[in-house]
């Protein structure tokens, strides 16, 4: 571990060239996988990561070395490499670390990394098993199982001193259907900032299992969507990671401060409808993007980024909040110790509303409901993206009707944004890895059902 005297010799160090702030961070990173195949584990790993990160600010340049000798040797000689860097004028000053204690919202009661490893692969059989049993036509089941526990400290030149444990456990099921020469495939990939008694009740793998299944054996009967503008309704969960890629890398600091966002220099102005409430929110006990404290240290927050249509708040890390003349949001966050943190989101989501589900469907003549949707890309500058619908289906006089594959949506954020006129009351999260010049994280994306009065569709 990071003891109070290391860490306040290796921060004078990196400061001795007159840098203005100086920062470890510390980790010890313990992870697993098990991979399974048709029934049959094909692979398995145990991994560990271990080192230090050191950053020194001089105004608004950083300079970041790592390391994997934590020694104290080890230590001061990248703190040296970092102050050989930055040349500043801030004299030198007493650095005294007090130690906090983060408050823990996320109770773990069943570390997964110590669980037997012919536990995790009964508990993907079982996958394997409920996946083929929807349907003859499942040619293929790959069923994976990832888990990590992590302890991090950190320290910085004005007085910080904490640290954290991070759990995560998460199962990934992939099923393949085909006739003939054709294949479509589903997914589901839950998990959580928690231990293994995930599956003890959060988490049902047989239900999540059947439902990649039947996605994939749907999408194998479906016939090619209709290309054209149209009403599309987006069902809750996943149907978020069109806000978190559309709309939410442009409201992180990483993006506003250098003026590479759409929504740069807005805030306090309306860009979304009125029914519009989106949150990023780290404080949710257990979810997959939750943190005790962001990697700088900050407590994590719950930061409401639009209300009502309104501009109220942007994601904040430390650098790039001097840069804009703003606190942190507890946002700073980082793959692992390798990587400096930039402003990064939590659990992000579209906050409930007030339409019934069933109405939004029937209020909709004509147009598309995408049930689940899949990977995309977006242009943070532009706000502009496009989306794969992975489960889609044609509406036909209000109802749902005929499923339809190769849709995707194409847009700009700030035009769905305005172009919303009905949110669902029920919200549902969803779970994925985020990936940006800080590394993957894990993050939720969420809405309620949602309805987009007009949208592109790609299709056939």
């Amino acid at each position: 571990m990071l003891t109070k005297s290391t860490a306040e010799a290796v921060l004078r160090e990196a400061l001795r060239t007159g840098g203005d702030f100086a920062e470890i961070f510390w980790e010890d990173r313990k992870s697993g996988a098990m991979a399974l195949l048709d029934g049959h584990v094909e692979a398995a790993s145990t991994v560990r990561r271990h080192g230090a990160g050191i950053r020194v600010y001089n105004g608004l340049n950083s300079v970041y070395v790592h390391t994997n000798d934590t020694s104290l040797t080890g230590l001061i000689a990248s703190a040296r490499k970092a102050a050989d860097a930055v040349q500043g004028d801030t004299p030198p000053f007493d650095l005294h670390l007090t130690r906090s204690i983060c408050r823990n919202l996320h109770e773990v009661r069943q570390m997964p990394m110590d669980v037997a490893g012919s536990r995790k692969a009964q508990l993907l059989r079982a996958c394997d098993l409920a996946a083929k049993g929807v349907s003859d036509e499942i040619t293929q089941v790959r069923a994976s199982l990832s888990c990590w526990d992590s302890e991090i400290q950190i320290a910085n030149s004005e007085g910080l001193f904490t640290g954290d444990t991070r759990v995560y456990t998460r199962v990934y099921i992939n099923a393949v259907a085909s006739r003939g020469g054709d294949s479509q495939s589903g997914r589901e990939a839950p998990g959580a900032l928690m231990g293994y008694e995930l599956f003890s009740g959060r988490v049902d793998v047989e239900a999540a299992a059947r439902m990649a299944a039947q996605r994939a054996v749907t999408m194998l009967h479906a016939d090619a969507c209709p290309a054209g503008r149209m009403p599309v309704v987006i069902d809750g969960g996943f149907g978020g990671v069109i806000f978190h890629e559309a709309c939410g890398h442009s409201l992180e600091a990483a993006a506003v401060a250098f003026g590479n966002s759409e929504f740069a220099g807005k805030l306090g102005e309306r860009i979304a409808s009125p029914l519009v409430t989106a949150v990023d929110d780290g404080t949710l006990p257990n979810e997959w993007g939750s943190l005790n404290i962001d990697d700088e240290g900050v407590p994590t927050t719950k930061l409401v980024l639009i209300e009502d249509g309104v501009l109220k708040n942007y994601m904040v890390d430390r650098l790039n909040g001097r840069r804009m003349g703003l606190p942190s949001t507890g946002s700073g966050r980082r793959q692992d110790y390798t990587l400096a943190p930039t402003s990064r989101m939590r659990n992000t989501y579209i906050a409930a509303g007030e339409d019934d589900e069933a109405e939004i469907i029937a209020s909709c003549p004509d147009g598309l409901y995408a049930r689940a949707m899949g990977g995309g890309s977006v242009n943070p500058v532009t706000g502009e993206f496009n989306f794969a619908v992975d489960e889609g289906y044609l509406i036909r006089d209000g109802k749902i009707d005929v499923p339809v594959r190769g849709a995707s949506l194409i847009g700009r954020g700030s035009d769905i944004l305005t172009r919303i006129d009905r949110v669902g009351r029920e919200l549902r999260l969803a779970q994925g890895m985020c990936g940006a010049s800080s590394g993957s994280v894990p993050v939720d994306v969420g809405q309620p059902m949602i309805r987009v009065t007009d949208i592109t569709v790609g299709g056939r």
